[in-house]
């Protein structure tokens, strides 16, 4: 079994998460550009992670999905990623990571969950439920074209996940296949027939389930570097099929397009992962180079590079947290909070809070990872803040 230092595995999984040089990273320069360059540079970045998530909350500003481009691309015109998912773009909308923005040519691979998710995984059987909605709501979309999830007619409930009956309807068919979104506009998503969005060779190509997860998790290492076989997993909810999991693995192995590797933590322990062979040679090349300077840059809490809090706590020692549902006098840090990183560490995180209105972003808390925090750290989070609220054209309030 080949073997990989902490060292390595870390500064792997920065080149491959889009951070350091472009030549490390195999991505475009961090210079977004303008236009149709600006463009093509966010879809590599998503097409490395084939996902970007995405998520609701605003309050520092911008929705994750834009702080994860805006953190790789600077310069990017912050207005740019709530515009990606439009007709003729590569990109369609669907259960990856979470609910996400993938690659088109993706579209093949999710075959398998579609048809699992006939039956929703939250709401159960809802179109054997409620035949007569599921089948008013593809006629009336048929005949008066994309509906908005504020066009949804019916009684709403309170509570988080008491959705209107009729919008639960329409993301079952989204989640079988029957809708697709065709876009989002101010973050509201317009449901179509699929064959509206979804290009017919896509919507016809059949791929047997072993080998959609096999590419699947190919993809997952691709954008981690080195990583165990539970975060793969995670990356695409593939939860609860450990027999096609070990067997996709295997067959990868015999393919020569993953290695078994074990990651040396220090102290004597390792962990077992997987490694691709172009990736073992890079985290060597990655070895002998100097230690990464970075001016600091902040990064969404849902980070292709933070989700996986544990591997996150194995590789930089940091102890990534949210504490969205928790009560303000339980969090320790802060609603929303967004961590630093400087070169190979993350040094601190900030809790920011946006206002439009008056073009402003506030600091509500500010935590250092080492205390007394050394200068270098100080300046590196300040630099990450100045870029952060200069990218969304926002004044830092002092």
């Amino acid at each position: 079994m080949e073997s990989i230092s902490l060292r390595e595995a870390r500064r792997l999984a920065l080149a491959r998460a889009g951070f350091g040089t472009s030549t490390a990273s195999g991505l475009p320069s961090r210079a977004a550009g303008k236009g149709r360059r600006a463009r093509s540079a966010a879809l590599a970045v998503i097409d490395r992670f084939g996902y970007l998530q995405l998520d609701t909350v605003s309050v520092a500003g911008a929705r994750s999905h834009a702080i994860v481009l805006l953190s790789r691309l600077e310069g990017l015109d912050p207005d740019l990623p709530e515009e990606l998912l439009q007709p003729g773009e590569p990109l369609f909308e669907y259960w990856g990571h979470e609910a996400c923005w993938l690659p088109l040519e993706l579209y093949p691979l999710f075959g398998f969950r579609r048809q699992e998710f006939r039956v929703h995984p939250w709401w159960g059987d809802l179109l054997g439920e409620h035949p007569g909605i599921a089948e008013e709501l593809l006629r009336r979309i048929e005949q008066e074209g994309p509906l908005r999830s504020l066009d949804l007619e019916g009684e709403g409930s309170k509570g988080w996940w008491d959705l209107k009956l009729t919008k639960r309807v329409a993301t079952a068919l989204w989640s079988s296949g029957e809708l697709a979104v065709r876009e989002r506009r101010n973050f509201q998503r317009s449901f179509d027939l699929t064959e509206r969005v979804i290009p017919e060779a896509l919507r016809r190509a059949q791929m047997p389930q072993q080998e959609a997860i096999e590419r699947l998790l190919l993809l997952a290492l691709s954008g981690h570097g080195w990583a165990q076989t539970g975060t793969l997993t995670a990356t695409w909810r593939l939860k609860n099929r450990p027999e096609e999991i070990a067997r996709a693995l295997a067959h990868l192995q015999e393919q020569g397009k993953v290695l078994p590797c074990r990651l040396d933590t220090g102290g004597g322990k390792t962990l077992s992962g997987w490694i691709r062979p172009e990736d073992l040679e890079l985290a060597e090349r990655l070895a002998s180079q100097r230690p990464r300077k970075d001016s600091g840059v902040l990064l969404s809490p849902f980070d292709p590079l933070l989700w996986d809090r544990r591997r996150v706590e194995q590789l930089f020692g940091f102890a990534q947290v949210l504490e969205i549902f928790k009560r303000a006098e339980h969090r320790v840090f802060g609603y929303y909070c967004l961590p630093v990183l400087a070169g190979e560490r993350l040094v601190a995180r900030y809790d920011l809070k946006a206002d439009r209105k008056t073009a402003t972003l506030k600091v509500l808390a500010a935590h250092f990872e080492r205390d007394p925090a050394p200068p270098a750290d100080r300046q590196a989070a300040q630099s990450a803040l100045d870029r952060y609220a200069e990218s969304l054209n926002l004044e830092l309030q002092p």
